[in-house]
């Protein structure tokens, strides 16, 4: 009985440290939100959206779409190749008032 409640105390503190671990650091998988943006920031942060093909691919702007359904035209700094075989992307930049302007665009 000594063993088990010399045990509890440790076992109990790794499993916290490893709930906060995956939670803070654990990569999501779904689709970010633009309504975490601040469109007076222009701190660059990353968003995982669902490509909206059918409004087209111009030279460097593309329409996205987040998981509220929200679309926003993005004007990128560059457009990687094969990103109309894509269905996600992932963006690095900030929002504009009218407007999403990546500076990096990664292709998920």
């Amino acid at each position: 009985m000594k063993l088990f409640q010399k045990l509890t105390l440790p076992l109990l503190i790794l499993v916290v440290i490893g709930l906060v671990y995956s939670i803070y650091f654990s990569k999501g998988s779904g689709i970010g939100s633009f309504a975490d943006f601040d469109r007076n920031n222009s701190a660059v942060k990353e968003i995982r959206v669902q490509l909206v093909l059918d409004k087209g691919i111009g030279q460097n702007t593309f329409y996205v779409k987040d998981n509220t359904g929200k679309e926003v035209l993005v004007n990128a700094d560059q457009v990687p190749e094969g990103i109309t075989s894509a269905k996600f992307v992932i963006l690095k930049g900030h929002l504009n008032q009218d407007s999403f302007h990546a500076h990096e665009v990664l292709l998920d």
